[in-house]
């Protein structure tokens, strides 16, 4: 154990090593890139399936007596209903700190402000005198949105999930979140302030993969309980075993990627600040041991300050052991490149959920990125900004899918209908073309399905 010089109060565990890949000289492909960059060695999904598919199967058969069981298991809490009382909700949010409540209110307003922006417009194409085919988009009936729990408390999230919700028009809206012991089995307060405040009023004291399940499948009120209704879509960040649920799911209900442990690129060169560089790699770090914080950089010069600003900020921030666990993982470290041209190449092929652009130019650095959740430009856009006030949405693609996936945004909500409206000399006009492919693909009574509406003439 080794004690801060600078705050002796704090304590760190273990030593931060903050590894090193080196990729300089190396002409790599893709796939080589993609095994190079650091990842977690931790559990993986595969690990995690069966344990998912069990707890899934048992809520699926047992309902509210599962969820109580998984509720005293994994939570310590003795359950007999999830739903948080409607009394709950208003007295935290009366109780909610004036500060905190302030700094909801204007995250709420920014991020509504954004989302109302994104929702797409419908649309009416006239392909000739009387054919019309639109596009109308749709909100989904009911949506199951997830909050975690665990090592810190995750109001913002709330916001996260509720407002592209709320602004794509979706009229029910459900919120689990993980009971706690110390709160009489209820979530965090500050979780029931942030639902209140939003004007979400059904809210499950249900954490992990049960949660996902429940949204799922529903689970029906024999007795006189109170029915868990099931949903259309199951959105929020988690753990591996939330993120396991979800793609487990996926197709019984939609989900809106599959978000895991935490993580943060930033592509720096010569001219960023090392304690800035630093202080963000920690920000991330600091939300769990296994959370991912890598630095590419052509700078050799700039890796070594950021290694001593880490270890000199690691060493006096709050949650040290868990920052120095993270930093020293197999899925943190740094990333020696050529030049920016790599660097970047490096980033797409990593797909950061947070990926931080620390350069010279960097609005343009960034345009050239591909694949992020969400990207940062420059010193005064770091990712706690996102996380709380910039009026994006933190809910973001980790563990690389960053490549093909979205963050959560307000279509994760909608679903495009499309409208076909042709009169009868608009059929006529296109139908032996209709019968012609018809008949090419053998299917004749597709070709009859038209032709009988001009029978006898």
């Amino acid at each position: 154990m080794t004690i801060s010089p600078e705050n002796p109060a704090t304590t760190v565990t273990a030593s931060l090593d903050f590894r090193s890949i080196d990729l300089r000289g190396r002409a790599l492909s893709l796939a080589e890139l993609r095994a190079a960059v650091p990842r977690a060695q931790h559990q993986t999904v595969a690990d995690a399936e069966q344990k998912v598919l069990d707890i899934i199967a048992a809520v699926r058969s047992r309902g509210f007596a599962a969820l109580g069981e998984f509720a005293l298991a994994f939570d310590g809490v003795e359950q007999s209903h999830p739903r948080v009382p409607a009394a709950a909700l208003a007295e935290a949010l009366d109780s909610l700190d004036p500060a905190v409540r302030s700094a909801l209110e204007e995250s709420i307003s920014r991020a509504r402000r954004f989302a109302a922006a994104q929702r797409p417009a419908d649309v009416d194409v006239e392909l000739g005198d009387g054919a019309v085919v639109s596009q109308n988009w749709v909100p989904v009936g009911r949506v199951g949105l997830y909050v975690p729990g665990g090592l810190a408390v995750y109001p913002s999230s709330v916001i996260m999930n509720v407002v592209p919700a709320q602004a794509a028009g979706v009229p029910s809206v459900a919120l689990a979140s993980p009971p706690q012991k110390e709160f009489g089995g209820l979530p965090h307060p500050t979780i029931l302030a942030a639902a209140a405040l939003l004007g979400i009023d059904e809210v499950y004291a249900i954490g992990g993969a049960q949660a996902v399940a429940a949204f799922a499948y529903g689970i029906p009120g024999p007795g006189g309980e109170e029915t868990l209704e099931p949903v259309d879509v199951v959105t929020g960040p988690g753990n591996i075993f939330v993120a396991t649920a979800k793609r487990l799911v996926k197709g019984v209900v939609g989900i809106d990627s599959e978000a895991g442990t935490t993580e943060i690129a930033i592509l720096a060169d010569a001219t960023a600040r090392p304690d800035l560089v630093a202080a963000d790699l920690i920000s991330q770090a600091e939300h769990d041991p296994k959370a991912a914080s890598v630095l590419v950089t052509d700078s050799a010069e700039l890796a070594a300050a950021v290694d001593a600003e880490l270890k000199r900020q690691a060493a006096r921030t709050k949650h040290s052991e868990r920052v120095v666990t993270a930093l020293s993982g197999p899925q943190s470290g740094v990333v020696l490149v050529d030049n920016l041209e790599q660097g970047i190449a490096v980033c797409d092929a990593y797909a950061a959920e947070h990926l931080e652009i620390m350069t010279a130019d960097a609005p343009a650095v960034a345009a050239r990125i591909r694949n992020a959740g969400a990207i940062f430009v420059g010193d005064y856009s770091p990712v706690s900004l996102g996380d709380y006030c910039a009026g994006s949405n933190h809910v973001l693609p980790t563990s690389g899918t960053a490549a093909f996936s979205s963050g959560l945004n307000v279509t994760t909500f909608l679903r495009a209908v499309q409208l076909i409206n042709y009169s009868r000399p608009a059929l006529e006009e296109v139908s032996r073309h209709i019968v012609s492919l018809a008949g090419a693909e053998d299917l004749p009574g597709h070709g009859d399905a038209v032709t009988i509406r001009f029978a006898g003439e």
